[in-house]
């Protein structure tokens, strides 16, 4: 029986699908009806593959509805998607052209089928998202309040701050309580704060932006941080290893705590010691920490164990 791969692409009105290999298209509305519609044609196919990228809210209600039909569902990354059509030649960007090349892709690279995230998992990475743009809210409220001359803008800058903390304590709170509400989340969290470095609000960060904790290999959690380096070698030059790729905002939850840990983290501290007594800058060694920590956070959590310390 002939396998089929779907390439999706999913707009604010539309689902446009393409089938490889016989290169079928057909176009959805993208509601309660249209998914219907898709899973009624889909179930008489043995599909391999659905390949669609993360569209927002668009495409939220389209992977619940085919992940309760039970269809092998493959979200990939947008930016990776389209560097793939363009090692194919392909310069057209339509949505019938798009699918198609998701399609493609996913026959090419056969991305890994992924489980849908749970209510709870979206409910804390919105909450996360929020969480985010207050910070930067308040980062732009504190550098207004140094050049601030009129006391009613003093005063309601002031105003502005003081919502701000209350908006972000209440944010907080309602994660702990999400995280708590799960038994595997809890005893995850639990296992991440027994590490020194990592405060109950950097846990909560790691469990919304890497929810596969405890899942992974170690070169693959390093990679998907984005803080495995990448080597440039070619013929007799080899050039400096620099990080990218990966989840930003993991990165970014972990360099405060790697800063800690280099002091109060025994393990990490001769970690970043060694590093630097080797003559790597201190950006280089506290990305190393960066890498440590989040593999140790990986390996603690799928060993169900907390920290202990290994030096006195």
């Amino acid at each position: 029986m002939t396998q089929y791969t779907i390439g999706v692409d999913i707009s604010k009105a539309h689902l446009d699908a393409h089938r490889f290999p016989d290169g079928l298209a057909r176009q959805f509305t993208n509601d309660r009806s249209g998914f219907n519609a898709m899973v009624k044609w889909l179930s008489k196919l043995d599909i391999e593959r659905i390949v669609y990228e993360p569209t927002g809210a668009y495409h939220r209600c389209f992977e619940d509805a085919l992940a309760q039909a039970d269809l092998p569902l493959a979200k990939v990354n947008p930016l990776q998607a389209r560097r793939f059509a363009q090692a194919r030649g392909t310069r057209a960007k339509t949505d019938e052209v798009d699918a198609e090349v998701l399609a493609h892709m996913g026959v090419a690279l056969q991305p890994r089928i992924c489980a849908v995230p749970s209510k709870t998992s979206r409910d804390l990475k919105e909450l996360q998202i929020t969480r985010q743009a207050l910070i930067k809210e308040r980062t732009a409220a504190k550098n207004r309040s140094k050049s601030l001359q009129v006391p009613m803008l003093i005063k309601q800058n002031s105003a502005q701050l003081s919502q701000i903390a209350k908006n972000l304590k209440a944010i907080e709170q309602a994660m702990l309580a999400l995280i708590n509400e799960h038994k595997k989340t809890a005893q995850a969290f639990v296992i991440l704060c027994s590490i020194p470095g990592i405060s109950k609000i950097t846990a909560a960060s790691l469990l919304v932006e890497i929810p596969e904790l405890g899942t992974l290999e170690q070169k693959a959690v390093a990679s998907l941080a984005g803080l495995a380096p990448f080597a440039r070698e070619s013929g007799k030059f080899k050039g400096k290893r620099f990080i990218g790729a990966g989840r930003k905002f993991l990165r970014d939850a972990l360099y405060m705590p790697a800063l800690v840990a280099c002091k109060f983290n025994p393990d990490m501290k001769v970690v970043y010691e060694r590093l630097k007594a080797n003559g790597k800058p201190p950006k280089v060694a506290i990305t190393a920490v960066m890498r440590k920590l989040i593999i140790l956070a990986n390996t603690l959590i799928k060993d169900n164990r907390e920290w202990v310390q290994i030096r006195p």
